[in-house]
C-alpha cells in the first residue's frame, strides 16, 4: 500500500477531519512508521497459538447460590419498635 498525501487526504475525508497542508504533510511519515510497526507482527510465528480474545482468564467471581439456614424472624424483629405480624413497620408512602 502506497501511503501518500492523496491517502491521507481521503482517509481524513472519511474521518470526517479537516487537515491542513501541513498536517497532511506531517501525517505522510507518521503512518508510514506505524504500518512498518504492524508489518513487523506479520513474522511472527503464530502457527501453534490458540486464539486469545481476553488478555486476562474471565471468571465468574459471584459465590455459588448455596441453600442454608436464616435467621428466625423473632430474632431479626425483636428490637424493632414498628412491627406488624413478620414485618417491619415503615411510614406510609403517600
Amino acid at each position: 500500500m502506497q501511503i501518500n498525501e492523496e491517502l491521507i487526504i481521503r482517509v481524513a475525508k472519511n474521518a470526517r477531519l479537516e487537515l491542513t497542508d501541513s498536517e497532511v504533510k506531517e501525517f505522510v511519515p507518521q503512518f508510514k512508521e506505524i504500518l512498518s510497526s504492524f508489518s513487523e507482527l506479520s513474522k511472527v510465528d503464530t502457527n501453534n497459538i490458540k486464539p486469545s480474545f481476553q488478555p486476562v482468564e474471565i471468571r465468574n467471581s459471584l459465590r455459588d447460590d448455596v441453600i442454608k439456614s436464616s435467621i428466625p424472624i423473632n430474632d431479626i424483629l425483636k428490637n424493632a419498635k414498628h412491627k406488624k405480624g413478620d414485618y417491619f413497620l415503615g411510614p406510609k408512602a403517600l
